[in-house]
């Protein structure tokens, strides 16, 4: 059984504003490192993965785009990548823990085109060049960043002329009956069924959905990416609007 990480007053303020808050999401997410994968597709229903294939096709991956999987997680959409037309794909996230996972899933698999280099990596003060990718995602992992604003300027900094940054993120639905069968689901269902499958103490599965309750709405996530530099952004909301991919293009 892992070891607290969030308090339930921690959580009642806005877990953004706190200054070790990279600290507790790396430890919160090397707790629940192992059963990550099985309570994604559970609590999702199986549509987290439709949900990064739609991130996908908004990329438009060509043979000659390196691509970049920020807050890769365990994997799953930079493998997705790897199947992609890409030339080249990196992951990179900031627990070593998830990484770990990433490895062992990508061995274990068949890569046509590019094979995946996974690295330890974070996402507000990349290890990477100047205009050295064509694409970069960030898959449900900008909203725990220490700074969002300084990773999207980092992206920003890191894309090539006509590059693009695919943001899949959660959002709360506008439909208000939608909306609120969403937060019972996500703040009183999922908390308690998920920790009892990863056995964890952690408070992860509470610190998540009030994550993305106190995080940008889809709105203020199109103004921050506009805000740090790029030219353009579209979005797409997915399945009723619990989730929005942002897709922001730099400009040629």
């Amino acid at each position: 059984m892992s070891k607290a990480v969030w308090q339930e007053k921690e959580l009642a303020n806005d877990p953004h504003q706190r200054g070790d808050k990279p600290q507790k999401v790396q430890a919160m997410f090397s707790a629940i490192a192992g059963a990550y994968d099985l309570n994604n597709r559970l609590h999702s229903f199986g549509l987290d993965q439709a949900w990064r294939r739609a991130a996908i096709r908004i990329a438009k991956v060509t043979p000659t785009d390196d691509v970049v999987d920020i807050a890769c997680g365990t994997g799953d959409l930079t493998e997705l990548f790897a199947q992609s037309p890409a030339r080249s794909v990196i992951g990179l996230d900031f627990t070593p823990a998830m990484l770990d996972v990433a490895r062992q899933k990508s061995a274990r698999r068949k890569h046509p085109r590019a094979i995946p280099r996974y690295e330890h990596g974070d996402a507000t003060s990349l290890s990477l060049a100047d205009a050295s990718a064509d694409v970069i995602s960030i898959a449900f992992g900008l909203r725990n960043v220490g700074d969002p604003k300084r990773a999207l300027r980092e992206f920003r900094r890191v894309l090539r002329p006509g590059g693009r940054l695919v943001v899949l993120e959660f959002d709360e639905p506008q439909n208000p009956v939608i909306r609120s069968l969403n937060r019972f689901y996500t703040h009183r269902v999922m908390p308690f069924t998920a920790s009892l499958i990863a056995r964890d103490a952690s408070g992860a599965y509470k610190y998540l959905p009030r994550s993305v309750e106190t995080f940008l709405d889809r709105d203020r996530l199109r103004e921050a990416i506009l805000e740090c530099g790029f030219a353009t952004v579209e979005q797409k909301p997915l399945t009723f609007g619990t989730c929005v991919v942002s897709c922001g293009t730099v400009a040629k």
